[in-house]
C-alpha cells in the first residue's frame, strides 16, 4: 500500500498548509498566524475582536461597516447616520518600488543599489546598507565595534573572522566560542589565505649538556621559554611528569627530583599521608604507597621523639624526651612535643583551641574530656540524652564536695554552706546559691536566668511549677485555653 501523507488544512486567506504550531482558529476554519488580520484595515486580530465572514476576518469596526445595519441610530455612535460601507478601504495590492541599482563600485557592495546618507554605514571606504551590513558567514547584525574587514573584500564578526582567518593550533581560541579549537574545527575553517604552520620538533637541535629544557634536553629560545627554579623549559614540556597536565607559574610545583608537578599529583607523591591528610579532614589517604616506599621517596625521616631523653620532670609529659623550639606545644606550663600532643583517650591531633588540661596532669579534646570530667545527669552531655539518672554531679576522681564543714549565716539557702565566686547563682532577689543547688524545689529541674521564677516562700521554682501553685486558677487557666484547673 502506497504512503499517504496526512492532509493538512489549508488557510483560507493564502491558501498554503497551516501547521499547528503556527495556526489560529476562527469560524471553524484554520488561518496563519500572519493572515489572521482583518481583511479592510489590516488591523492584526485576536480571539477578542475578531469576526468571520465567508471565511473572511473582520475586525469589529469593519463588520459592522460592511454587513451591520445601517441608517440613522447606527454607525460610529448613537444617533449617527452613517452609510458607510467601508469600500475606501478595499484598497488594490501595490507592489514595492524596486530601486535602480547603482553603477558598479557606486553602490552597495552587498545588493548594488544606491545608498543614501541617512542608511550609510561604512566599511573599507564603502557605504553599506544598514540591513545589508550583516556578516557574510552567520548573518549577524553589524555595527562599528564589531565589524572586521576580511581578505576577500568582505566583511565578518569577530568570531567568524576568527574562524577563517586567525591563528591555529594549540592554545588559539576563537572569540565567543566556548574551548580551544580543536584539529577537525581547524580543518574545517583553514583557508588558503590563512598561515601555514607546521609541527616544531623541539628536540630537534640539542643544547650542551646542562643548558637546554631538563625535559627533552633541545635549546630554549625566548620566545618559548618558562622558566622553574632558574631553569629554562619549552613551553610544550613544561607538563606534570605524572598526568602530562599543561602547567603555568600558578600550579606548578618544583619536586625534589628536579621535575615539576601539578599540585595534586605533588601532594600524592611527596605530600603528608595518614590520617587527616589527602581528599578531607578524618580521611585516609595513602593512594597505594607503603610505610616503606614512603620512606624510601621522602627526603625527610620521621624523627624519633625518644632517642633524645631530658631529666625528669624536664621533658615531654607523654614520652619524656627533650623537646626543642620547632616542635614545641605549651600546656599548663608544660612542654609537649607536636607528635606527642594528642588526646590521651583517642589519640586526635590537638592544638590550643582544641586541648583541654585533664587533672591527671594529661591533655584530651574537648568531647572525651566532657566524657570523663564533665558533669553528669539529666541535661548534660548530647541533649536530650539521659546520661545518668543519680545525682552525682562531681566526677569520682576529683572527691565529693565537704559538706560536712561549717555553715554560714550568708550561705546556700538549700544546704546552708559558704558559697565561693567560681560556683554561685544568683536569683532575682539577689540571693546566692550554690550551682548544683540551684533547681526547682519541686521538680527538681536546673535553673537558669531566662526559666527562673522567685516563690513568695523564698524558694525558686521553674515556670510550670510556678504556675501550678501561685499562677491563676479557674476557667482558662492551666494548660489550655478553656481549661478549668484547680491544680
Amino acid at each position: 500500500m502506497p504512503f499517504v501523507p496526512v492532509e493538512t488544512p489549508k488557510c483560507p486567506a493564502c491558501g498554503k498548509s497551516v501547521y499547528a504550531a503556527e495556526e489560529r482558529v476562527a469560524g471553524g476554519y484554520k488561518f496563519h498566524k500572519t493572515c489572521f488580520k482583518c481583511s479592510m484595515c489590516n488591523k492584526a486580530l485576536d480571539s477578542t475582536n475578531c469576526t468571520e465572514h465567508e471565511k473572511e476576518l473582520f475586525c469589529k469596526n469593519c463588520h459592522g461597516r460592511k454587513y451591520g445595519p445601517k441608517g440613522y441610530g447606527f454607525g460610529g455612535g448613537a444617533g449617527c447616520l452613517s452609510m458607510d460601507t467601508g469600500s475606501h478601504l478595499n484598497r488594490e495590492f501595490v507592489p514595492p518600488k524596486i530601486p535602480p541599482k547603482a553603477p558598479d563600485g557606486l553602490g552597495c557592495p552587498r545588493c548594488g543599489i544606491y545608498v543614501y546618507a541617512a542608511e550609510q554605514m561604512l566599511a573599507r571606504g564603502k557605504g553599506y546598507h544598514r540591513r545589508c551590513f550583516k556578516c557574510v558567514q552567520c548573518n549577524k547584525t553589524l555595527d562599528s565595534t564589531l565589524h572586521c574587514d576580511g581578505p576577500d573584500k568582505d566583511i565578518y564578526c569577530r568570531g567568524c573572522y576568527a574562524q577563517k582567518f586567525g591563528a591555529r593550533g594549540y592554545g588559539h581560541i576563537g572569540i565567543s566560542s566556548l574551548g580551544l579549537m580543536s584539529d577537525i574545527k581547524d580543518c574545517e575553517w583553514q583557508s588558503e589565505m590563512a598561515p601555514k604552520a607546521s609541527i616544531i620538533n623541539v628536540e630537534q637541535i640539542q643544547a650542551p649538556l646542562g643548558e637546554g629544557c631538563p625535559r627533552c634536553g633541545g635549546v630554549v629560545f625566548a620566545a618559548e621559554q618558562v622558566l622553574s627554579k632558574g631553569r629554562k623549559w619549552h613551553r610544550k614540556c613544561f607538563k606534570c611528569r605524572d598526568c602530562t597536565k599543561t602547567l603555568d607559574s600558578i600550579i606548578a610545583c618544583d619536586g625534589p627530583d628536579d621535575e615539576v608537578y601539578c599540585k595534586t599529583c605533588y601532594g600524592k607523591k611527596w605530600g603528608p599521608h595518614g590520617y587527616g591528610f589527602a581528599c578531607g579532614s578524618s580521611f585516609l589517604q595513602t593512594d597505594g604507597i607503603t610505610e616503606e616506599n614512603l620512606g624510601a621517596e621522602r627526603p625527610f625521616v620521621a624523627p624519633d621523639t625518644t632517642s633524645i631523653m631530658a631529666p625528669d620532670g624536664e621533658g615531654c609529659p607523654r614520652c619524656g624526651g627533650v623537646v626543642f623550639a620547632a616542635e614545641l606545644q605549651l600546656s599548663k606550663g608544660k612542654m609537649w612535643h607536636k607528635k606527642c600532643f594528642n588526646c590521651a583517650r583517642c589519640t586526635r591531633p590537638l592544638d590550643s583551641v582544641l586541648a583541654c588540661d585533664g587533672p591527671d596532669d594529661n591533655v584530651y579534646c574537648k568531647l572525651c574530656y566532657a566524657k570523663l570530667y564533665g558533669p553528669k545527669g539529666f541535661g548534660y552531655g548530647h541533649t536530650p540524652t539521659l546520661v545518668s539518672t543519680n545525682y552525682e554531679y562531681t566526677p569520682s576522681c576529683w572527691g565529693t564536695i565537704d559538706r560536712n564543714g561549717q555553715k554560714s549565716e550568708n550561705g546556700c539557702p538549700r544546704c546552708g554552706f559558704m558559697v565561693f565566686a567560681a560556683e554561685q547563682m544568683k536569683s532575682k532577689n539577689n540571693v546566692v546559691w550554690h550551682k548544683l543547688c540551684f533547681y526547682c524545689m519541686e521538680c527538681r529541674k536546673y535553673l537558669d536566668s531566662t526559666n527562673l521564677n522567685d516563690g513568695p516562700d523564698g524558694g525558686i521554682y521553674c515556670r510550670s511549677c510556678y504556675g501550678k501553685f501561685y499562677g491563676p486558677k479557674g476557667v482558662g487557666y492551666g494548660i489550655g485555653a478553656g481549661t478549668l484547673t484547680m491544680a
